[in-house]
């Protein structure tokens, strides 16, 4: 049984012991009846858990009374209060500069009030003039001055629900001649066409579908109550044919990905239910081979390249690792060797292809996280370590220093922190003030085992801190899995990772989208003969050009 099948239900015990009375005396009703099998089914799920080598009690404590965050100040907050906080001296100079700059610019952060006209970027706009004046006319209330334009226009903005595929019925008029029996009929509107389903229905259904979770049933349910049906199967057949006109683009990102100067990849657990019938089969017929993989995941690709970042997905029984290998193969031999994120699994690792490793420092710090507890005032000294690293590094997004200014801060800011760190680490094991087989040890001892990882932000320039950009877009593959539970062959997962690989891609780079799917599919011809110039972060400057060079000189 899975953790997320069962419904968290709030129960003491002496409710459970009166409803066992009353489940013994035969008058137990459904309320009870479901609030009993809860119970047990908790207790089996608990005990299936404590049975697995890898269960901890923070890991079971999570399951039952639900994550708590990571956050550095939410953490030390309900660690016990220490006398003297062991940080050391390098690490007090790293953070001094960094809180020194937060005290100074404690202003308020932007996205809070409410939104600007400006914001409804995709709204109709119509500009109604004043019905009796016009810019230069004779002021009529002093009847001296004349009337300009405003520095600050009125506006009015109005929000209306609708379905999210609507629909326009035109009814064309018949007429028959009684004699000669023949037809007359109305002419359409210019530019209605004879396509049933226009473009933008295309990218509103995947858009909804790989972009928010919206499975097709539901849009299904949503769209017959509104009145304009749309079956599923009818959304699937849309989206599969849109997938095969956008599929240049799509081939063309997994292209300019693999030129990247930082690689980032994590994966995640998926169902394909075709994939996994197979695999069953297989090893109904070789139970005993070791090689037989029995795993399905999506994978989760970010590139950076000169600043832009480029999210790829991957669903199948390949790991991160290989799927990596698949986009390196595309390559310029002339490149550099790139720098890989991830965390400490080798099956992330490319076998193929030579990278520069780096090490994400959240995976190193969760591990302390995860012990805080128990060793509080040690923890303690590792989280506000953590803390002033990445105050170091929000310093640096702040003042937007370029790659190489960014390594020369760190190494003269960061640097005698993360060596008085590594110090502290190294004396807690070889004084044996820590037992190496506890918590604290095995984080340790995780964190000097990957040292080099975790710190080459301090000797390359652009070497990232942590994988959170890859664990960011996972979380939409992860949304999709909550929704819609799998996908049914690998043709509809490789359809889903196209659109998941455009939609989050537009996301990363500001393009809308919505009208970046659109347009795709409105230039199709270009973009199968020039895919380069179709993707998310130049499709509208190519546009622009385009529709200029068809208006022609003014």
């Amino acid at each position: 049984m899975m953790a997320s099948n069962i419904k968290r239900i709030d129960i003491d015990m002496k409710e459970l012991e009166t409803i066992l009375d009353r489940a013994r005396d035969g008058t137990l009703d459904e309320e009870g009846y479901k609030k009993l099998k809860a119970a047990l089914e908790t207790l089996g799920y608990l005990t299936n858990l404590i049975g697995e080598k890898n269960t901890t009690i923070r890991r079971l404590r999570n399951i039952v009374f639900g994550p708590s965050t990571e956050k550095s100040k939410s953490v030390l907050e309900n660690l016990p209060a220490a006398a003297e906080s062991p940080k050391t001296k390098e690490a007090e100079q790293a953070a001094t500069p960094a809180k020194d700059h937060e005290s100074k610019d404690n202003k308020k952060p932007k996205g809070h009030g409410r939104n600007g006209a400006s914001a409804y970027r995709g709204a109709k706009k119509i500009e109604i003039p004043h019905e009796s004046l016009k810019p230069g006319d004779v002021c009529p209330d002093c009847g001296k001055g004349k009337v300009y334009h405003g520095k600050v226009p009125a506006y009015i903005v109005r929000l209306v629900g609708c379905a999210p595929i609507s629909a326009t019925v035109w009814k064309l008029e018949n007429l028959r001649c009684n004699l000669c029996l023949k037809v007359f009929t109305a002419h359409p509107p210019e530019g209605v066409g004879t396509k049933k389903y226009d473009e933008t229905a295309g990218s509103m259904i995947a858009l909804l579908k790989y972009g928010s979770g919206f499975p097709f049933n539901r849009l299904e349910k949503l769209q017959r109550s509104m009145g304009i049906p749309l079956p599923s199967a009818t959304q699937w057949e849309i989206v599969r044919e849109v997938a095969g006109i956008v599929e240049p683009a799509y081939r063309e990102l997994i292209r300019q990905a693999a030129q990247g100067e930082v690689l980032h990849n994590d994966d995640t657990s998926a169902k394909i239910l075709d994939m996994m019938k197979s695999m069953r089969e297989r090893k109904a017929r070789s139970p005993s081979d070791p090689k037989m993989r029995t795993g399905i995941f999506t994978s989760g690709i970010v590139s950076v390249r000169d600043g832009r970042e480029i999210a790829l997905f991957f669903t199948g029984n390949k790991h991160a690792g290989e799927n990596l290998s698949d986009v390196l193969a595309q390559r310029a031999a002339e490149l550099r060797k790139p720098i890989q994120m991830c965390d400490g699994l080798s099956r992330n690792l490319p076998k193929e292809f030579e990278v520069i490793l780096s090490g994400c420092n959240v995976h190193a710090r969760r591990n302390f996280v995860d012990v805080a507890d128990q060793f509080p005032d040690e923890c303690r000294h590792v989280l506000e370590t953590f803390q002033a690293l990445y105050e170091n590094e929000a310093m640096v997004k702040k003042q937007r220093l370029s790659a190489e200014e960014r390594l020369a801060f760190h190494k003269a800011e960061t640097g005698p922190l993360m060596e008085g760190f590594r110090s502290w680490l190294r004396e807690q094991l070889d004084e044996k003030k820590v037992e190496p087989n506890s918590g604290l040890g095995q984080a340790i001892q995780y964190t000097l085992n990957h040292w080099e990882p975790l710190t080459l932000f301090l000797r390359i320039a652009g070497a990232p801190l942590d994988n959170n950009v890859c664990e960011r877009i996972l979380k939409k593959a992860i949304l999709h899995r909550k929704a819609s539970l799998f996908y049914k062959t690998e043709n509809g997962a490789h359809v889903g990772d196209l659109f998941m690989s455009l939609i989050h891609t537009c996301e990363l780079c500001k393009a809308d989208p919505f009208d970046y799917l659109t347009e795709l599919q409105r230039h199709a011809k270009e973009v199968a003969a020039t895919p380069q110039n179709w993707l998310p972060w130049n499709y509208r400057e190519n546009l622009n050009q385009s529709e200029s060079l068809h208006r022609g000189p003014p």
